[in-house]
């Protein structure tokens, strides 16, 4: 089979090795504009066990991430100045260049060389080949030739974002909370590596436009930072990369394929990153295709629509949970009036019903820790909170 693959992420890297794998006939092209040391962002971050799913077809690679990974096994929520640590909820986080690096092993172990610094740019060079698929991201070239037919819609959220890193090292995934002279901001902050931590800062549109952003160079965008966020950066100082403000896009698309064209990861969909789940949304995307291209290998149409029938609803679940915890964060200025304890509450049921029994069991300490607080308060016990 004749292959190309629109960019070399993640997804794209792992679909390429997975396809050769399998079949060591196929013609597989990887193209990607960037050089093979770009990456934009800093460390990426799963849930504790969020690899697992690798052991199972592809133990070497499983092996060869896993032992690269930072770990930690609670989370913590910074307001008004008090931390309320969440108990049990574990993640695991490694830095995206490494984890591109591993990958970029694990390909050329199946003597696939991605073409760098490559851009597509005519539509014409997507003919041709028995496959494409678009890896390329948000912004994917692949599904912007065909939007119409895939049912692209992007929704842009309201909040601003902007994506650091830090040698501040921290403990956990932590979510600090504070009030400047020009309105509320967030910071979503965790460790990925040892002496660097990943930080993105988060603020509503009337925060940034007081804070006169949109006129701010890179350099005195991240000095108001390090200066608004210096009781949690200490010493330390933020390190920019390409760190300009963005508005998160939801991205959805009605149709994963249109004719010989199929989409995965974030050029199919985006799950925000309070969830922390893009990255292995795109793992499993492949994985799932590679299965049904195995499955189906003489016919590729009937591929793509096994690859979706199995993805779709575990992705609709997961994006639901991810759309859920945005719309929290779209509003955290406003949560920002609860007291602490009951904002933590609130942040821990953002993404659906919590199930107070599971929660008692993962997180014994915090809900001990809030139900103290709440008969102090003459508020609801946790189990009333959460009906």
């Amino acid at each position: 089979m004749n292959i190309l693959i629109a960019g070399a992420g993640p997804a794209g890297l792992y679909l390429a090795y997975l396809l050769k794998r399998q079949d060591a006939s196929h013609r597989i092209r990887v193209v990607e504009q960037n050089p093979p040391d770009a990456t934009f962002g800093f460390g990426v971050v799963f849930s504790d066990r969020a690899l697992d799913f690798l052991r199972e077809d592809d133990e070497a690679t499983h092996a060869l991430i896993v032992p690269a990974m930072r770990r930690w096994q609670s989370l913590s929520l910074v307001h008004r100045g008090q931390r309320i640590t969440i108990d049990g909820v574990g993640f695991a986080a490694i830095g995206r260049l490494q984890l591109l690096q591993l990958l970029q092993q694990r390909l050329a172990s199946v003597g696939v060389v991605p073409e760098y610094r490559r851009v597509l740019a005519d539509a014409a060079e997507l003919q041709g080949h028995d496959l494409v698929v678009a890896a390329d991201g948000a912004n994917s070239f692949v599904r912007r030739q065909q939007e119409a037919a895939f049912g692209t819609r992007i929704e842009p959220l309201n909040n601003r974002f902007v994506w650091y890193g830090t040698p501040q090292p921290f403990d956990t995934l932590t979510q600090t909370f504070i009030r400047t002279e020009h309105g509320c901001m967030n910071a979503h902050h965790y460790p990925y590596a040892p002496g660097m931590s990943t930080f993105i800062v988060e603020c509503d549109p009337d925060t940034w436009q007081r804070s006169g952003f949109a006129q701010k160079t890179e350099d005195q965008t991240r000095a108001l930072l390090q200066a608004a966020f210096a009781d949690t950066l200490g010493s330390q100082p933020l390190v920019a990369n390409k760190s300009l403000w963005r508005q998160f896009p939801k991205i959805h698309n009605e149709r994963w394929s249109a004719g010989r064209c199929v989409l995965v990861g974030d050029a199919l969909r985006t799950a925000h990153f309070s969830i922390g789940s893009g990255t292995r949304l795109a793992f499993e995307d492949v994985i799932a295709l590679a299965k049904a291209l195995r499955e189906h290998s003489r016919d590729v149409p009937a591929a793509l629509q096994a690859y979706e029938a199995a993805r779709r609803p575990i992705v609709d679940k997961l994006v639901g949970a991810a759309n859920r915890s945005a719309d929290w964060y779209e509003h955290f200025s406003e949560h920002m009036q609860m007291a602490p304890w009951a904002m933590a509450w609130s942040y821990i049921q953002r993404s659906g019903r919590v199930d107070i029994d599971k929660l008692r069991q993962v997180s014994p300490r915090f809900v001990a820790g809030y139900e103290a607080w709440a008969a102090v308060n003459g508020r609801s016990s946790a189990a009333d909170a959460s009906r």
